[in-house]
């Protein structure tokens, strides 16, 4: 999911990366918005609540917003410029790092609920938006903007489009690639709306409250061994049947 880039990448790939972290994205917009009744994956409400706390000059208010808009853009900012910074490096997946450090904040967050009261809720909330835009950066930097999972109105817009074009075929002869952009709109937001239900089952019926995101630091963690634990099950289950293969050849002779 992680390794194929650019021109190697297929609408498989595309689909694994994006059912894998929409789910996260899912998981991280219910808990944000139960625990700290704010919105955790995009910015657009914040940016609506920032301009309307300036037009009525309550500037501190203002600034709270700002701040959550800032922290998206950061992340999105120190994902680019990690993957940029770290490109000709071939031993390293640049993709990892961020991921990585995506992985870190969320742990950090869950397991110190544990322990200590949220009372800084505001920059909770900045880490678990610098998080969402380290994760819709280098998504989109690995998908080529095919795919994005942090947020949902550009997908519902995009998906309405193609729609409507599967209806002139004429003016849209290239029906498979407009199938599998259909299909890939489908499969982000269907797993951000399952995120959703598990990590609100998870925080309320289960009471895992923050530890929710510890959830999703898993998930995380499991998109980035993914091909590595499917290339060790192919193989063995090659060798598998090349034992079974051996074995049948030998009660022949």
């Amino acid at each position: 999911m992680f390794r194929h880039q650019g021109r190697s990448r297929t609408l498989i790939h595309n689909l694994r990366i994006a059912t894998f972290l929409a789910f996260v994205a899912g998981i991280v917009n219910v808990t944000g918005f139960l625990f700290f009744k704010q919105l955790t994956t995009h910015v657009t409400g914040h940016f609506s609540q920032f301009i309307n706390d300036v037009a009525d000059f309550e500037f501190w208010r203002g600034t709270v917003y700002f701040l959550y808009i800032f922290s998206f853009l950061f992340g999105s900012f120190s994902s680019s410029f990690l993957i940029i910074k770290f490109r000709k490096n071939k031993k390293l997946n640049v993709f990892l790092l961020p991921t990585l450090i995506e992985c870190l904040i969320l742990t950090s967050i869950g397991l110190l609920s544990n322990v200590i009261e949220m009372v800084s809720s505001d920059l909770v909330v900045c880490l678990l938006l610098f998080a969402m835009g380290l994760q819709n950066s280098f998504v989109t930097k690995i998908s080529n903007a095919v795919v994005r999972t942090t947020h949902l109105t550009g997908l519902f817009t995009d998906l309405g489009i193609e729609i409507s074009q599967m209806f002139f075929p004429n003016l849209y002869p290239h029906r498979e690639k407009l199938k599998a952009n259909i299909k890939l709109r489908i499969y982000i937001i269907s797993f951000f709306f399952a995120g959703g239900l598990v990590g609100g089952f998870f925080y309320s019926e289960l009471d895992w409250k923050l530890n929710t995101l510890l959830f999703g630091a898993l998930i995380l963690l499991m998109s980035l061994f993914y091909n590595n634990i499917r290339y060790r099950l192919i193989k063995a289950k090659r060798r598998l049947n090349q034992k079974q293969r051996y074995k049948a050849k030998n009660k022949l002779v």
